[in-house]
């Protein structure tokens, strides 16, 4: 997964519901709105006592933020679910052009690795999973899927290397990836191929 350039924290909350499922972000959307318009509509703290002031004031200023975030918030997750929506089929697409394909190999050579590692995802969710793009550091590195199945979890990495093969380096470090996170076994998946030793590492 890419890095993402500087954003507002409205495209971030936007990011965040776009990952999620549709109907979860929907959830939160609701939830959002009924707490805090709860809170933008609660009468107006008073103070009594010069003690009680402090709490008066803070109390008045999250207030004022709530009449905001009552609108904001829900609107944010809302345009997520929308994305998710979209992205999602997008996704659907792109897996069922690489399966229709006369060609499988060529068409998966040109798609880039931010499509290949959605490929893959979308191949788990059609197993049953359920899969969270976690996103590694780019194109070569990290985590990029985490899978999950009742109580199993595994972990995916992706490699879109078509010159070169996946060794037996990227095999170890992934193992140690997996016993990190406690995970009950995780998948290297690579649109090109494995040294013999990164094989017998699999094994």
């Amino acid at each position: 997964m890419a890095r993402r350039s500087k954003t507002s924290p409205f495209e971030d909350l936007i990011f965040i519901a776009s990952r999620l499922p549709w109907w979860l972000s929907l959830l939160i959307a609701l939830a959002a709105w009924l707490y805090f318009h709860s809170v933008a509509i609660s009468p107006p703290p008073t103070a009594t006592d010069p003690k009680q002031f402090a709490s008066a004031m803070t109390g008045q200023m999250w207030r004022t933020f709530a009449m905001f975030l009552q609108y904001i918030v829900p609107v944010a997750f809302i345009f997520g679910a929308i994305g998710s929506v979209f992205a999602r089929a997008k996704r659907r697409k792109l897996l069922d052009d690489v399966a229709n394909a006369t060609r499988p190999g060529k068409t998966v050579e040109g798609i880039n690795w931010q499509q290949f590692e959605q490929l893959v995802g979308e191949a788990f969710r059609r197993q049953g999973f359920t899969v969270t793009e976690s996103g590694g550091n780019g194109p070569d590195g990290g985590i990029d899927l985490i899978l999950h199945k009742g109580s199993e979890k595994h972990l995916v990495q992706c490699k879109q290397w078509r010159a070169t093969k996946v060794g037996v380096a990227v095999v170890r470090e992934f193992f140690g990836l997996i016993a990190a996170e406690g995970a009950t076994g995780g998948f290297v998946v690579t649109s090109g191929s494995f040294t013999a030793d990164a094989k017998d590492g699999l094994k």
